[in-house]
């Protein structure tokens, strides 16, 4: 009998063990079953010339546009730019008719959350060739090396790490939790050694956490960018008595960006939607010199979804969002769909609208970003969404295209982008007409330069494809990685 029960648990032994290794196996073929789209053995890196195209170089000393231009590309840099039948292609050099296409910068969203490649290829799909990811994972920082190492086609792309915030109403599972000095300061310690540069605060933020978080990010030439921290909220704030740290408080304190009008005008006017006072902020802000992220279509998206019933989640494109943010997300999307806008969303998205548009008249650096990886934002596509409030808030079509090219380069740390000049990195986006009449002609490309190779028509539409296709791997993948970042949190 025992040896029969001996039998019997080898056998089981085994055969856990056997699926052990199938699981593993399996796992780990769809951790790297990236999509093929991005890899770049399947595209040549070849020289360009852009002939005879209608040129926005968002060069602020060049005119704003420039009519049959061409635009020399070797490698992934810009080498020569003249007027079409000046400049002559080496040999071997592709060819581009761009009669009635307008070249310019590729896009940059500064306010994304990427939970997997394949959103990748949508971003490169819609144009986008710059990411700053605000929620930071360990596999962003593998990602980072391997686009770094050549490995995969993509956007530039940088992170902060996860973020920091103290128990209240603003917290989540996936923030790292912090409450005194001391905590504060290991926290941003163990991000750098991780090897994270910037790091993002949240609106529950105690004050002893806040200032040790400014310090220790200073003594580590740390950047600093989020919500501005409100303090602890006890009863009767913010409509009885005013936040525990004012918004004032965060400001001159190093801060890169702050994120959200939404969250500006929450925490400086305490819901007040009142423009003589959002004036005054803004008049503080230029003069303080933070730069804002408005995503001022990450509030407009829930009024649209309200006023449709829930039928705007499924709109063209929705496909492509993550299918983790979209499953977490399921009783979100149905509370939306139920809710009257009138009352509080579409007064609100229209006064985020009027404030914006006081911000940049008073000055302050605006940047183009759409919180993309939250529930009903497409990635890549919602730019042009980002694009088009922008100009209802204000702006000028030149001014709000500078802001998703050359300001969000400069102000986000992108070397050598954001512009056509001779020496820059050749991330560009060629559209069809003139995006300056039609802000929404940057949602679809007729072709996009990254790293040297030249994605066209075609090959955008395999990125949209592989962003569409990838749903079981891309689930598994999304999932496994925030068990990852809660099993090794920092």
């Amino acid at each position: 009998m025992r040896i029969y029960l001996a039998s019997v648990l080898k056998r089981i032994v085994v055969i856990v063990g056997v699926l052990l290794i199938a699981l593993t196996a399996w796992l780990w073929f769809i951790v790297n079953d990236l999509p093929k789209a991005l890899e770049p053995r399947i595209f040549e890196q070849t020289g360009v010339l852009f002939n005879n195209v209608r040129l926005l170089s968002m060069d602020p000393e060049a005119p704003i546009s420039q009519d049959s231009q061409a635009v020399l590309v070797m490698g992934n840099r810009i080498t020569e730019i003249g007027a079409t039948g000046e400049i002559h292609a080496p040999d071997g050099v592709l060819i581009i008719d761009g009669r009635g296409y307008t070249l310019m910068p590729g896009l940059i969203d500064a306010h994304i959350h990427l939970n997997d490649e394949a959103e990748l290829a949508a971003y490169l799909a819609h144009g986008v060739t710059g990411l700053r990811n605000l929620s930071g994972y360990p596999f962003h920082l593998r990602l980072i090396d391997r686009i770094s190492n050549g490995q995969l086609i993509s956007p530039d792309f940088i992170t902060t790490g996860p973020i920091l915030n103290s128990h209240g109403p603003n917290e989540n599972v996936l923030q790292s939790t912090v409450t005194t000095a001391e905590e504060a300061r290991q926290a941003v310690r163990a991000q750098h050694k991780a090897g994270y540069r910037i790091i993002k605060v949240y609106s529950n933020l105690t004050r002893e956490a806040f200032d040790a978080i400014i310090d220790e990010a200073t003594n580590l030439d740390m950047t600093v960018i989020g919500h501005s921290p409100e303090g602890v909220r006890t009863r009767g704030i913010p409509r009885e008595k005013p936040f525990d740290i004012p918004w004032e408080a965060s400001l001159g304190r190093g801060f890169t960006t702050l994120e959200h009008i939404e969250t500006l005008v929450w925490h400086s006017l305490r819901g007040d939607l009142d423009q003589e006072k959002m004036r005054s902020v803004a008049t503080a802000l230029a003069t303080s010199g933070e730069a804002i992220t408005p995503t001022l279509y990450a509030h407009k998206r829930l009024v649209l979804i309200a006023e449709s019933e829930g039928a705007y989640l499924d709109r063209p494109g929705s496909d492509m969002i993550n299918p983790l943010t979209t499953w977490f997300s399921k009783s979100a999307a149905q509370y939306w769909s139920q809710v009257d806008p009138s009352a509080y969303e579409a007064p609100h998205a229209e006064f985020f609208l009027i404030a914006t548009g006081l911000l940049h008249e008073a000055g302050v650096h605006l940047l183009t970003g759409t919180d993309a990886g939250v529930f009903g934002v497409i990635p890549g596509a919602s730019v042009a969404r980002e694009l088009e409030l922008l100009i209802a808030s204000g702006l000028t079509p030149y001014e709000a295209l500078s802001s998703a090219t050359r300001v969000n380069a400069k102000s986000l740390g992108f070397e050598q982008t954001g512009m056509i000049l001779p020496g820059y990195r050749a991330n560009l986006v060629l559209v069809p007409n003139d995006p300056l009449e039609d802000i929404g002609a940057v949602e679809f490309p007729s072709g996009v330069m990254i790293g040297g190779y030249w994605l066209d028509e075609q090959a955008l539409e395999a990125m949209k494809s592989s962003a569409r296709d990838s749903k079981i791997t891309s689930f598994i993948r999304s999932l496994m990685r925030v068990i990852e970042m809660k099993l090794f949190a920092l």
